[in-house]
C-alpha cells in the first residue's frame, strides 16, 4: 500500500465501545470494509468475510511471524497436517466420554453459583463453569481454576489495553506454566493419567514427536480461546433469555429445541468479535483495493448480522439455514472443537433451565457491556427463581 487509506472509524472510540454490535451494523451498511490505524482493513459482510475465509491462497492465516499458531495460524499444506492430528480429540466418541463428566460439571457449578434471588451471572456461574469445563477437558487438577481464572483476567485486560508488553508477559506466564504441566507428565511416565493432556505428548507428526512449542501453542489456542468465548456465550444466553420470559419457559419446555436456539442467540450477540488475515497480493475488496501484506480483521460480530442474509437481524428464528451461521466460522479454519464448545453450552443451558423456574432480569440494574476485543458483558444481573 502506497498511502494510508483515510481513516474510516475508530474502533476503540467510546461511541463503538458503548454497543459494539450496534456500531458493527452501523459501519457494515456504510461501509462494508472500513480503514482504522488500529484493526487496519475490518470486513463486515457476510460475502467479504466468507471470500476471505475460503481463499487462503490470498488470505493468509500466517498473522505472526514470531508467535506459532497451531493450527489457527498456518496455511496449507502444513495446517491439514496438523488439523487431521487436533480434529480426532473433538470426535464423536470423545465427545460421547466426555459428555457425562460435561454435565456433571454444569450441573456442580449451578449448585455452587444460584441459591435463588439476585445473583451477578458472569462472577458466580459463567466464568466459573468456563475454567471448570476446560480443566476438566484438558485433564488439569481441580486446583488449577483459580490462578487460570487470574490468568485470564490479566490476559484480557492487557489484549484491551493494547499494551504489548504486558500482553507478552501474560504469555510468557501461560507458556511457562504449560510447561510445567508438561514436565509433570514426562516426570510419570507410564503413570501419567490417560486425558487429552497426556496424548498429546504421545502424538507425532511427519514421523516425529510433537515439539513442545508445538503442544504449548495448541494447549494455549484451545484454552485462552475458550475460556473467554465459553464465558461470554453463558452470559449472552441468559441475559437474552432473561428478558425474554416466554422463549426461556418454551426452551424449558420444549429442550430439545436448546441446540437451534442457542446458535441462534449466538449468531445475534456473537461471544466472539473478530478474527486477524493478511493479504498476500493486491486484491479488491468490498470495492476497496488493498495491497499485499495488509492485515485484515474479520469481524464475525459484523457478518452474522448482515441483512443481505439474515433479513433482520434481530429476529430470533429456528428455521434458519445453519450453513449461514458464522459462528464458528467456515472453510479450511472451521473451529475443530465446534463439537465441545456446543456441548458444553447445551448442558450448562439445559442444567440451569432445569434447575429454575424463572431467570429475570433486575430492574435498576444496568448491564455493563465487554470492550473490544471481548464481547458479551461484564456482568449480567439476574433473579433466579428456584
Amino acid at each position: 500500500m502506497n498511502d494510508s487509506p483515510a481513516r474510516d472509524w475508530d474502533p476503540r472510540s467510546a461511541e463503538v465501545q458503548r454497543d459494539q454490535i450496534a456500531a458493527y451494523d452501523a459501519l457494515r451498511r456504510r461501509c462494508p470494509v472500513a480503514w482504522s490505524e488500529s484493526l487496519h482493513w475490518s470486513v463486515l459482510a457476510h460475502a467479504d468475510v466468507l471470500r476471505v475465509l475460503e481463499d487462503h491462497h490470498t488470505f493468509s492465516s500466517v498473522v505472526s511471524s514470531s508467535h506459532l499458531s497451531v493450527p489457527n495460524g498456518m496455511d496449507p499444506p502444513r495446517h491439514a497436517v496438523f488439523r487431521r492430528l487436533i480434529e480426532p480429540y473433538f470426535g464423536d466418541e470423545p465427545m460421547r466420554a466426555f459428555e457425562p463428566v460435561c454435565r456433571r460439571v454444569a450441573r456442580e457449578a449451578i449448585a455452587a453459583g444460584l441459591h435463588g434471588g439476585e445473583v451477578e451471572l458472569m462472577e458466580r456461574l459463567a466464568h466459573p463453569f468456563a475454567l471448570r469445563i476446560q480443566c476438566a477437558f484438558m485433564g488439569w487438577s481441580a486446583e488449577l481454576p483459580g490462578p487460570l481464572d487470574d490468568w485470564m483476567r490479566r490476559s484480557q485486560e492487557a489484549t484491551a489495553s493494547g499494551d504489548r508488553a504486558a500482553m507478552a508477559a501474560v504469555a510468557q506466564e501461560f507458556d511457562a506454566h504449560v510447561r510445567s504441566i508438561l514436565g509433570a507428565r514426562r516426570a510419570l511416565g507410564d503413570a501419567a493419567p490417560d486425558d487429552v493432556t497426556t496424548r498429546l505428548l504421545r502424538e507425532r507428526v511427519e514421523g516425529r514427536a510433537l515439539s513442545d512449542e508445538e503442544i504449548v501453542s495448541i494447549l494455549r489456542n484451545w484454552t485462552a480461546g475458550e475460556l473467554g468465548t465459553i464465558a461470554a456465550a453463558v452470559g449472552i444466553l441468559v441475559e437474552y433469555l432473561a428478558a425474554r420470559p416466554q422463549l426461556q419457559q418454551r426452551l424449558r419446555e420444549q429442550p430439545a429445541l436448546l441446540p437451534a436456539a442457542i446458535d441462534e442467540i449466538l449468531r445475534i450477540h456473537a461471544p466472539l468479535i473478530a478474527n486477524r488475515r493478511v493479504t498476500t497480493c493486491p486484491v479488491e475488496l468490498g470495492g476497496r483495493r488493498i495491497g499485499a501484506g495488509e492485515r485484515l480483521t474479520l469481524l464475525w460480530a459484523a457478518a452474522n448480522r448482515d441483512e443481505s442474509v439474515f433479513g433482520d437481524p434481530d429476529a430470533f428464528r429456528l428455521d434458519r439455514d445453519p450453513a449461514a451461521n458464522l459462528l464458528y466460522g467456515a472453510g479450511i479454519h472451521v473451529c475443530p472443537g465446534a463439537p465441545l464448545a456446543r456441548m458444553e453450552l447445551l448442558h450448562i443451558m439445559e442444567e440451569l433451565l432445569a434447575a429454575t423456574r424463572s431467570i429475570a432480569s433486575v430492574p435498576g440494574r444496568a448491564l455493563r457491556r465487554a470492550t473490544y476485543p471481548a464481547s458479551g458483558f461484564v456482568d449480567v444481573w439476574v433473579r433466579v427463581g428456584q
